[in-house]
């Protein structure tokens, strides 16, 4: 059966701050990247099957815009 607390749980309880920050600054590098990653993919995907460039030359859009999105966004 539970318990009836009347303060927090983890008073006095030490919390690991630094490995917050790191956890939460990668989580922000992943999903910018990660956004990234995707935008750049939809625009291959347009320019490779909807224009007339063809499979490769989306290949090589997606690759440079990909190198493009890291320089920019570090």
């Amino acid at each position: 059966m539970a318990e009836l607390h009347t303060g927090p749980v983890e008073t006095g309880a030490s919390m690991d701050y630094p490995e917050h920050e790191k956890t939460y600054a990668f989580f922000l590098n992943a999903a910018k990247y990660g956004t990234m990653f995707c935008v750049t993919l939809l625009i291959a995907m347009a320019a490779a099957f909807f224009t007339s460039a063809g499979f490769f030359s989306g290949l090589v859009l997606l690759i440079v815009l990909n190198v493009l999105g890291f320089i920019v966004l570090r």
